[in-house]
């Protein structure tokens, strides 16, 4: 057994003895069946699972590789984005090299759209998809544990609790991300702090750019990391799906001092995230960050700058910001109309109306946090240089 065996993606030679497998998950197929017949699941439920079992294996008896297998998922993504998005754009791809490889580290607003489109872009450009970063906490039947890593993903540990447990499976995963990168060449995707932003304040957590050193310690963090080719990733999203669980979530910890989650509710928001409307989506691929850092407060904060300037503001961003009391009164922002035209800022003031009613009023603050805080973020900085 290798050393990452426990964690790491599926290799192509494991692909058809997994998908076998899944075609033959009761826990999978009923999934299947709920998303694909929702009225019929229940009550004849026991007649069709054998027919989506038969479907399933058909489906997979072309696929070989991983390379099948994201060649065939590509048009489920093409009409994910045509169905929930207004349209899907990216830039930056020019600072990309196409034949190295990439630690791509992104701002973190959806549990599985946002590498997705991040693997829509490259996989869009022609140049190779990312291993996947995604939580143990996520990966709470096996079905979803195989999906995710024929799918290129790897699994980082947020359920380890003592501390000798911690340390040990974070040099695991250090090491593992550094022989993805420099000896099997492979790209890494992994987002910039654990968990979803849910304020909308994209912050670079120091700790998991230590991490990323930790199995390097024969060089000092700066040649160490620069190594790793880490490249800044700024996701924005018009309109988020699951805005109003987000402002639900964050009200109650206020108030309360926790929110505890309860049963099935990350399967919701994967549900929420992918087939929820979302407007406008941009993706933007900064150039790699490999100098002007001392240590991982210095990095942290660079990659902050780096993602906040990317980030793509649209009118809802404006509205929310003029609407907030916690704003910065000291940054000069001008009026949605002064930056867009006035059909869409009518149009957006309508969607954003519409939120602000749907959402309790004692929670309208932290939904207008979320669409506030990129703004001033990226204001802040533009004031700042």
């Amino acid at each position: 057994m290798g050393p990452f065996d426990n964690i790491r993606p599926y290799h192509d030679h494991e692909v058809a003895a997994v998908l076998q497998r899944l075609c033959a998950d009761p826990d999978f197929l009923n999934v299947i069946l709920r998303y694909r017949y929702p009225a019929l699941a229940g009550s004849l439920g026991w007649l069709l699972r054998p027919l989506v079992a038969w479907r399933m294996r058909k489906e997979a008896a072309g696929i070989r590789n991983i390379a099948d297998l994201q060649a065939r998922v590509a048009p489920y993504v093409e009409h994910s984005v045509k169905k929930a998005t207004d349209g899907i754009s990216f830039s930056g791809i020019d600072n990309l090299d196409p034949n190295g490889v990439h630690l791509y580290l992104a701002n973190h607003r959806d549990i599985v759209m946002d590498p997705a489109y991040v693997n829509y872009a490259l996989f869009q450009a022609g140049i190779p998809t990312p291993r996947l970063a995604i939580g143990d906490n996520l990966l709470q039947k096996p079905f979803v544990s195989d999906l995710m890593r024929l799918n290129k993903s790897f699994i980082v540990p947020r359920s380890v609790t003592g501390r000798r447990e911690k340390i040990d499976a974070f040099q695991q995963l250090s090491g593992y991300i550094n022989h993805s990168l420099l000896e099997e060449h492979s790209s890494i995707w992994i987002a910039q702090a654990e968990g979803r932003a849910k304020d909308g304040d994209d912050r670079t957590d120091s700790a998991i750019l230590k991490m990323l050193h930790m199995s390097q310690r024969q060089l000092d963090f700066v040649p160490a990391v620069a190594r790793l080719n880490l490249t800044p990733v700024a996701i924005s999203y018009e309109y988020d799906p699951c805005d109003l669980d987000k402002a639900r979530e964050l009200y109650i910890r206020a108030t309360t001092g926790s929110y505890e989650k309860q049963p099935g509710e990350d399967d919701a928001s994967i549900a929420k995230g992918i087939t929820g409307y979302k407007g406008r989506v941009h993706v933007h691929f900064a150039a790699p960050v490999t100098s002007g850092f001392a240590d991982a407060r210095e990095l942290a904060s660079q990659i902050d700058g780096i993602i906040w300037h990317d980030y793509r503001l649209f009118p809802v961003n404006y509205l929310a910001w003029h609407d907030w009391n916690e704003r910065d009164t000291g940054l000069v922002v001008p009026a949605p109309a002064e930056v867009f035209s006035a059909a869409e800022v009518d149009a957006a003031r309508a969607v954003w109306q519409q939120r602000l009613a749907q959402c309790p009023e004692p929670q309208r603050p932290f939904l207008v946090m979320q669409y506030a805080n990129p703004l001033q973020n990226q204001y802040r900085s533009l004031a700042a240089h």
